[in-house]
């Protein structure tokens, strides 16, 4: 609860002296990139890039800059983005803000912009999941820069190092900037290195924070569940409820990030088959990915997660 809140919160008189400038002190260059989205990064309802931080700048400064920004709780909580309001814990719809795709754990008037980072607020239901630690919509962060200023050595997991989806991996982050080295499946030292795991279903099971997926998006933060015999994959609408099941042969991946320690960060791409692994690899991308909290991939389809119900 804590840390979500703290996604949702600014001090009072933070956010009042923040006004709509830049910060204070020397520009550096480099730059920030802000999103605003709804339901889960599925509609876009504006964007901002800044071609040069000042020292000090805020997630809550750069977004009043660019956005009519109300709040409530005496300046405690963002209330609206242009008009766009929450409905705190009567409506269950509030806005989360996340840099680099990992939810902050302090307010916006206490986060310092990195340059090259990349922040995205998202009005969305909290229902079925209070927390969601991270997600992948910020590709290819964290991968080029890293979390709160700090890039960390990245690697590659696979279930078969000599297999094209692991070699395609790599390639997916080497072209977007990104050194990557790689790793066999659960290997040690994952607090010092931001991993991509490319497995399929149950063997991933053995990377620490995939058995989370068998649980929820209470515990997961992912809109998908696999079942505990591992044969089946149940994709969730925004209420935690089954909206689809995957099973062997359907050729669908989950592509989905996890955070099972707070220092640790884990992307996961998976599926029952061999096929859908193709198609999640073939998925790492910014287009493809951009805004999304995690995503099912069959084919050349990308489709967000939570599904919408027709």
């Amino acid at each position: 609860m804590k840390r979500a809140l703290a996604g949702l919160a600014c001090t009072a008189a933070v956010a009042l002296s923040a006004g709509c400038g830049l910060g204070e002190g020397d520009a550096s260059s480099g730059g920030a990139t802000l999103r605003v989205t709804r339901d889960f990064g599925r509609i876009e309802l504006g964007h901002a890039h800044t071609g040069s931080l000042h020292e000090g700048e805020t997630v809550m400064r750069l977004l009043r800059s660019k956005f009519d920004v109300m709040t409530r709780f005496g300046g405690g909580f963002v209330q609206s983005i242009d008009g766009l309001e929450g409905e705190g814990a009567s409506g269950q719809r509030d806005w989360f803000f996340f840099v680099n795709g990992v939810e902050s754990e302090v307010g916006a008037a206490e986060y310092d912009i990195s340059s090259g980072d990349r922040i995205q607020w998202d009005l969305r239901r909290w229902q079925a999941a209070m927390r969601v630690p991270a997600i992948v919509g910020a590709f290819p962060e964290p991968f080029l820069n890293g979390i709160e200023g700090k890039r960390r050595p990245v690697r590659v997991e696979c279930e078969e190092a000599a297999q094209k989806p692991c070699s395609e991996a790599k390639a997916a982050l080497e072209n977007a900037g990104v050194p990557v080295s790689g790793a066999s499946l659960g290997a040690p030292g994952t607090e010092t290195v931001v991993r991509l795991v490319v497995a399929r279903w149950p063997q991933a099971r053995i990377v620490r924070g995939a058995p989370t997926l068998e649980e929820g998006p209470e515990t997961s933060g992912v809109f998908a569940r696999f079942a505990g015999d591992g044969k089946s994959l149940e994709l969730l609408d925004e209420d935690g409820e089954v909206a689809r099941t995957v099973r062997p042969g359907d050729g669908t991946a989950l592509v989905a990030a996890l955070r099972p320690r707070d220092d640790e960060l884990v992307w996961l791409v998976t599926s029952l088959d061999q096929a859908g692994l193709a198609a999640g690899v073939a998925a790492l991308g910014e287009r493809k990915l951009r805004d999304a909290f995690a995503v099912a991939v069959t084919g050349s389809s990308v489709e967000k997660l939570p599904v919408v119900r027709p």
